[in-house]
């Protein structure tokens, strides 16, 4: 019996989206999306209220980001860590792999409520696991192409893992944060 990698690798993200995370996300409140855990912490924010000197986005919120991050990395918000999920792990690798719209950070605009923002993630997180979904087993074993820096030259079996452990990792933490949210409410 062959072993199919594809269905493999999107139930892998996919059962922590439909199990864990997502589900996690219902009820997000736009006091918990906008909360700053820390001084300095990194967010979206209106134009004039960025505060890292290279803040970017399409519209009146911006988000904020530095080139090189410093060292060590600021702490980030909700709202900052789904605006980095939807731009700059899911919608632009949909743009270079699957036929979406082109985006960057500085061409998005960044969602001011977290039901806008969650909206934002779940079309990001359908298109990409449609394309995934798409390559069927010889597209996983194509090069990644140009567009992926480091993974050009590695299957894009070796991006879809990549982008799985964002996902996993970035969820954990949006729920960490959920978590001291509701803590020091208590």
């Amino acid at each position: 019996m062959a072993l199919e990698w594809n269905p493999l690798l999107i139930e892998q993200v996919d059962r922590l989206w439909r199990h864990a995370w997502r589900p996690r996300l219902d009820g997000l409140t736009d006091e918990q999306y906008l909360w700053e855990p820390a001084p300095g912490a990194w967010s979206v924010r209106h134009r004039g209220e960025a505060t890292s000197p290279m803040a970017t986005g399409a519209g009146d919120l911006v988000i904020d980001f530095a080139y090189p991050e410093p060292d060590p990395p600021p702490v980030t918000t909700i709202a900052w860590r789904l605006g980095h999920v939807v731009v700059g792990v899911l919608a632009m690798r949909v743009a270079g792999h699957f036929g979406g719209p082109p985006v960057d950070y500085a061409s998005h605009h960044y969602a001011a409520t977290a039901g806008e923002a969650l909206a934002q993630l779940d079309t990001a997180y359908a298109a990409w696991t449609a394309g995934v979904r798409s390559l069927g087993e010889d597209g996983l074993a194509e090069a990644c192409g140009p567009s992926e820096g480091p993974f050009a030259e590695e299957p894009m079996a070796t991006l879809v893992l990549h982008i799985n452990r964002e996902l996993l990792h970035h969820g954990a933490e949006i729920a960490l944060l959920m978590d001291l949210h509701r803590a020091r409410s208590a």
